[in-house]
């Protein structure tokens, strides 16, 4: 299926590097983390901690996987999962120091290679070119890099009035 919008096929095909992008920078760095459960984290670290249930729709998930996923993030030490002592009903999940270690490792590496192509493909962007892509960064509910980097700072800082839930460990090789 095409479309006649060159903007929306360039846009496409963007979109395709930029995960193939993503995916190379997870692999290089032995992160142990599906894309799916990376998005998590991203979404972790720049929005802080969530309701599940939040997460779930953000990440356009069924709370079912939602909670498969997290109970790998949480194996692997990435998420941790809390009640909030004004809300025990409602479980919230939260970037661990190592999950957003590992969101900031991989975003640098993606910063680093994105800067090569930039450099090798000789682009220099006009203040238009980067008004366009500001607002399909808005557009798509994403932050600006400055303010996600901000959040990301203190995306695993501890939470007032949270109890940390405890988990249930599984055997060794049980955590994909």
């Amino acid at each position: 299926m095409t479309t006649t919008d060159p903007l929306v096929e360039a846009l496409l095909a963007v979109s395709r590097g930029m995960v193939a992008l993503a995916a190379r920078n997870l692999a290089a760095l032995g992160a142990d983390v599906t894309l799916p459960q990376y998005r998590a984290l991203v979404v972790l670290a720049g929005s802080g901690p969530q309701r599940s249930a939040e997460l779930a729709r953000e990440l356009g998930v069924a709370p079912s996987t939602l909670t498969r996923m997290c109970d790998r993030l949480v194996r692997k030490a990435l998420v941790h999962r809390f009640h909030r002592h004004n809300d025990r009903r409602s479980i919230w999940l939260g970037l661990t120091p190592q999950g957003r270690d590992v969101v900031g490792m991989v975003m640098r590496a993606r910063r680093h290679e994105l800067e090569t192509i930039v450099r090798s493909a000789g682009l220099t962007p006009t203040p238009r070119d980067l008004a366009l892509l500001h607002a399909i960064v808005r557009a798509s509910g994403e932050l600006p890099d400055e303010e996600w980097w901000r959040r990301w700072e203190v995306s695993a800082d501890p939470v007032d009035g949270a109890q940390l839930m405890r988990t249930n460990r599984l055997a060794p090789g049980m955590l994909n």
